[in-house]
């Protein structure tokens, strides 16, 4: 490569990075006016709720798959059935979640109308989940058949 192109290259890089800041800021600052309008309890709910790793996963899980049986979460994490139910009802709990019965299977996915949390978690999936057990959970996911059924 010439040195031109080594520059250019260089400089078109750095002008993705200050495009993926600048719409990181961007976004913070629109969801600034949600913050103030929240109490200082419903903020440290919301990032208690994101603090637990096993919660992340599950996040992880559903922000890529949209809506998923508890038992494909337990298959895919390789944690018990009662610690995912434990933590898909803290964050059914706290908004984060919803969920629906079908039959004996219980379904969960993300509540969009919570504005700030949903933007938190979104850019997350963004900017966050580049870790190796994020990457291992999603290709474990697709490695596995549908065990609900």
């Amino acid at each position: 490569m010439s040195g031109w192109c080594i520059r250019n290259y260089v400089l078109a890089k750095k002008c993705l990075i200050i495009k993926k800041y600048f719409i990181i800021k961007l976004i913070i600052y629109a969801y600034a006016y949600i913050i103030h309008l929240m109490n200082t309890n419903d903020l440290s709910q919301l990032f208690k709720c994101l603090s637990e790793p096993i919660r992340l996963r599950i996040l992880n899980l559903l922000l890529t798959h949209g809506e998923l049986c508890v038992c494909n979460i337990v298959d895919t994490l390789e944690i018990s059935q009662g610690v995912v139910s434990r933590h898909l009802a803290y964050l059914r709990n706290n908004n984060i979640l919803k969920s629906r019965r079908e039959g004996t299977w219980i379904y969960y996915q993300i509540i969009e109308k919570d504005k700030l949390a949903h933007a938190i978690i979104t850019q997350l999936k963004v900017n966050g989940f580049d870790s190796q057990e994020f990457k291992n959970d999603l290709a474990k996911f697709s490695k596995l058949q549908n065990t609900c059924k």
